[in-house]
């Protein structure tokens, strides 16, 4: 027998993590009763429960970002959806790429996530002071920093200094990712495109390696 969701266990509802299907990005975390669960399978298109409407809702059905299922999975307690999507345009109705912008504790993607949320800020509202505001102002002096950056990075490599190199390299890596996003390239794009070379046949794809 096919297994489905223990609806009962949570008074008709069962939590459902959203994740993106390229990147592995977790997206938002929502709620389906039975009718959106059938309403999702029937169309391949994410439904919810809307707790504070109290109503089926189709995700996008108003911003037109949509969601298409992938895969739906179910844990060992049979209580939680994971569901792996295409999400066109933001996840997010405040406009982000994930409803988890909000970097609490820990590096690595939050800290990508944090530094794509204040360049879109000093995009929209510039900062006297602030370097990634003169940064964004000046096509020129970005490109200048990035290549002054990657020639600090070549010296602290050839010289071994492995305390320089990570300093080097976090200016390296800030630098782009301004350059980046003040062409509408996000760090998440960037992240995408490495994500797409994972497991690629070891091949030039779009002039670079595969990984």
């Amino acid at each position: 027998m096919t297994a489905v969701p223990d609806f009962a266990k949570g008074g008709g509802l069962v939590p459902v993590v959203v994740q993106d299907a390229a990147t592995a990005d977790v997206l938002m975390l929502a709620y389906m009763d039975r009718e959106a669960y059938d309403a999702t399978l029937a169309t391949g298109e994410m439904h919810y429960r809307s707790r504070s409407r109290g109503r089926l809702w189709r995700k996008g059905e108003e911003s037109g970002h949509v969601q298409k299922l992938v895969a739906l999975l179910l844990d060992c307690d049979g209580d939680t959806l994971l569901a792996r999507v295409r999400q066109t345009g933001p996840a997010c109705h405040e406009g982000t790429p994930t409803c988890f912008e909000r970097a609490l504790a820990g590096e690595g993607e939050a800290g990508l996530a944090e530094l794509e949320r204040v360049v879109a800020e000093r995009l929209a509202e510039p900062v006297e002071g602030s370097h990634t505001t003169r940064l964004l102002s000046d096509p020129n002096l970005r490109l200048k920093k990035v290549a002054e950056e990657a020639g600090e990075l070549i010296m602290a490599a050839k010289d071994r200094d492995r305390a320089r190199l990570a300093d080097e390299a976090a200016d390296v890596l800030y630098h782009t990712l301004v350059a980046a996003q003040a062409e509408g390239v996000t760090p998440r794009d960037v992240l995408r495109r490495l994500a797409d070379r994972r497991g690629a046949p070891r091949r030039p794809v779009g002039g670079t390696e595969a990984l």
